[in-house]
């Protein structure tokens, strides 16, 4: 996915459920992700650093200099307990998002026509309907 795909909220969730395991810089931070979708997110570098700094200045995230397995100078970042609480209430809010998706995606029943009170027009006669779509003005 690109970062245009993604729904508003969604890869901050993931960079916090991800720094739940632990302070992490941000190519760890991608490639993690990456790994546990089985490569469906690719994380640009752009878009994950403007997540990183939108929660860093929401205070769920802080950050520090350190040296990464490379010996190369990295900025780790690490989630607050103010992050915590929000991924916990993000996390929610995204189950019962998914769970309503998933009920109308597996819903049997045919929708309830709501009929629609429009003045009388005179017509043509129409051609017969088919059942599989029932006629929504009477």
């Amino acid at each position: 996915m690109t970062d245009a795909d993604w729904l508003p909220g969604t890869l901050d969730m993931l960079v916090m459920q991800t720094l739940l395991h632990g302070p992490q810089h941000g190519y760890e931070i991608a490639r993690f992700i990456r790994a546990q979708s089985r490569g469906k997110f690719r994380v640009i570098d752009g878009a994950l650093y403007a997540s990183l700094h939108r929660l860093e200045r929401e205070h769920h995230v802080a950050s520090r200099w350190g040296h990464a397995e490379s010996r190369k100078r990295a900025k780790f970042y690490e989630l607050t307990p103010s992050g915590r609480r929000a991924l916990r209430l993000e996390v929610t809010r995204w189950y019962r998002y998914v769970v309503a998706i998933a009920r109308v995606i597996a819903s049997k029943t045919e929708p309830t026509v709501i009929p629609i009170d429009r003045p009388a027009v005179a017509r043509a006669p129409r051609a017969r309907r088919s059942s599989a779509f029932p006629a929504i003005v009477k």
